[in-house]
């Protein structure tokens, strides 16, 4: 946690090259991908076999998020604790690896959990085993939106009174040879600076030409008030608003008004009983590909009028890549930050905005700024738009 906000204020970009994945046969050859990563930490080593990458990340960051909560697992009710968790493909590269052995050498050569590897929902049913709990637990499977309505979707778990608390977020691990073709085929991915892999992510610059794949987890605990209270626990922040539509146009690419987009933030803002004029800061989708960063651009002025070019924008991926369904879980951990710090991380790489492309997107430095409410917005192919309000708590 404290390395990666220290990382994002700063502006560090952490796209390289691929670390084992060949990708000269391919126009994109950079991505954003977690190094150094021992699942052993988390976990024991017969678990760790057992698992995809994806489930791993899921169960360190909701570790993670116990442990920075100060919870303690021994003392709640367990059945009254549940997860809900986003990804966008599951195990992808373990179908990959699968159909490899499978034309190599036969189907009977298949490592006999490989179904249950590679299955979306393993994620979230891992961590239920890790942690023991036995609650509302369910998948979010809404492509690049999935972490953020993950969450949103725990908030409602909670609100109607079916959990006391819930561990929800995103998680993705699809870097592999499958998933690198299938986004370049679509010509979906950035291609010009791959001997420059800092620069490649450029949302809403001028030079944009598509995302750098990532990987990663982002998780965050949610309880209700009494719950809190009840273990002396101080809310940090309150996730105060939720909406989720569809643009029901195109598979690959938003509507280009924005108008799903813009329907989601009006849902949220509803759902949060506020006035549009008390966000302070949104955390953007912005994935640096032609029509989304314009489209969302659009949305934004759409439901803020004037008062869109007053407030400071910013796109994560510019530093992270795009981590696909877990985007929403990191994202939203980095909000979270943005209120309790009072710092807006940077977007990176904008030294020419495009056309169209006229917000205060905080370019190239982070800034100080007394920052209450935040509006996170998740956008996922398909048109399907999840935004979240968070604000910081007021006792």
């Amino acid at each position: 946690m404290d390395s990666f906000w220290a990382a994002a204020i700063a502006g560090q970009s952490g796209i390289r090259p691929f670390y084992e994945l060949d990708a000269s046969g391919y126009p994109c050859q950079v991505a954003g991908e977690v190094l150094d990563f021992d699942p052993m930490a988390y976990m024991d080593h017969r678990s760790a076999r057992r698992m995809a990458r994806f489930s791993q990340f899921a169960v360190a960051t909701a570790q993670q998020a116990v442990e920075h909560a100060k919870l303690d697992l021994k003392t709640i009710n367990r059945e009254r604790a549940g997860v809900v968790i986003g990804n966008g493909g599951g195990g992808y590269p373990n179908v990959e690896f699968a159909n490899r052995t499978m034309l190599s050498r036969g189907g009977m050569k298949l490592d006999p959990l490989y179904v249950a590897k590679w299955l979306p929902n393993m994620a979230a049913a891992n961590v239920t085993i890790q942690l023991g709990l036995n609650g509302f637990t369910n998948t979010v499977v809404t492509a690049c939106a999935s972490g953020t309505q993950a969450i949103g979707e725990a908030v409602e778990v909670i609100r109607r009174g079916a959990a006391d608390l819930m561990l929800a977020g995103g998680t993705e691990a699809g870097i592999c040879e499958l998933g690198l073709a299938g986004f370049a085929a679509m010509r979906a991915l950035s291609t010009s600076f791959n001997e420059d892999p800092g620069r490649a992510s450029r949302p809403f610059d001028r030079d944009r030409d598509g995302f750098v794949p990532a990987e990663g987890a982002g998780m965050v605990l949610l309880e209700t008030l009494e719950h809190a209270y009840s273990r002396n626990a101080r809310p940090l922040v309150e996730v105060i608003g939720y909406g989720a539509t569809a643009d029901a146009s195109y598979l690959v690419a938003p509507s280009e008004d924005g108008a799903g987009a813009a329907r989601a933030m009006r849902t949220a803002i509803s759902d949060a009983s506020i006035d549009s004029a008390e966000i302070d800061y949104i955390s953007a989708h912005a994935t640096a590909t032609e029509t989304g960063d314009i489209a969302e651009t659009r949305a934004i002025k759409a439901v803020f009028g004037e008062r869109a070019y007053r407030i400071p924008v910013t796109a994560l991926k510019s530093q992270t890549g795009h981590l696909l369904g877990g985007s929403g879980g990191v994202e939203t951990v980095a909000a979270v930050q943005t209120i309790l710090n009072r710092q807006i991380p940077p977007t990176l790489n904008l030294d020419n905005p495009g056309e169209g492309c006229d917000l205060d997107y905080v370019p190239i430095k982070s800034r100080s700024a007394n920052i209450q409410t935040v509006m996170n917005n998740s956008f996922g192919f398909g048109g399907q738009n999840a935004v979240l309000i968070l604000q910081r708590f007021q006792p």
